[in-house]
């Protein structure tokens, strides 16, 4: 089987309301080939109300990102029981323990991460990344955060921006949703 991996993710959500998630559009095959530089990683989704962003297997994340909004709909929008309930099934569905994948998900009110282990984290701070070039991404979006006036989206631009010039698996192709 070929691997896919690697991107970077970022969400930020200022105090204001002021919500954002970001990636990278670099796919990568193995640890030698770049296949796509434009892949699309975020998408609006449940009415518009959700941001969702991934890492990971692109196609297991368009799986779970399905399954997600599904979540969504029958608990009418509730990101934290969708998100609970989505980790529920993915850790424990034969099927779904197989995806290879990280979420994050995005509504006005809160930051979530969503793993396959059933983890559903509600990060400390307004502000999150994942991905290969997550932690870099991470520190640079902390001192935006705590050190500017920079608006959600321009952190995630210049967050994504600084973890392309590190990361070799992360490019500047980025793709931004807003709330």
């Amino acid at each position: 089987m070929v691997d896919f991996q690697a991107t970077t993710i970022v969400a930020v959500k200022r105090d204001n309301g002021d919500v954002c998630i970001g990636g990278d559009g670099q796919v990568t095959m193995g640890q030698t080939a770049i296949m796509k530089h434009s892949a699309k990683k975020v998408r609006k989704i449940y009415k518009n109300s959700v941001i969702t962003g991934f890492a990971g297997s692109v196609a297991d994340a368009f799986t779970l990102t399905e399954k997600f909004e599904k979540k969504l709909e029958e608990h009418s929008g509730n990101l934290k029981r969708a998100a609970v309930a989505l980790a529920q099934n993915w850790r424990s569905d034969r099927a779904m323990r197989n995806l290879d994948a990280l979420m994050l998900a995005v509504d006005k009110e809160s930051i979530l991460l969503i793993s396959g282990n059933g983890e559903v984290i509600e990060p400390d701070e307004n502000f999150v990344a994942i991905g290969s070039g997550g932690n870099y991404a991470h520190a640079a979006a902390y001192a935006l955060y705590k050190h500017t006036d920079m608006s959600a989206e321009e952190i995630v631009r210049e967050a994504l921006a600084i973890a392309s010039s590190i990361c070799v698996y992360t490019n500047e192709h980025i793709s931004i949703e807003k709330l």
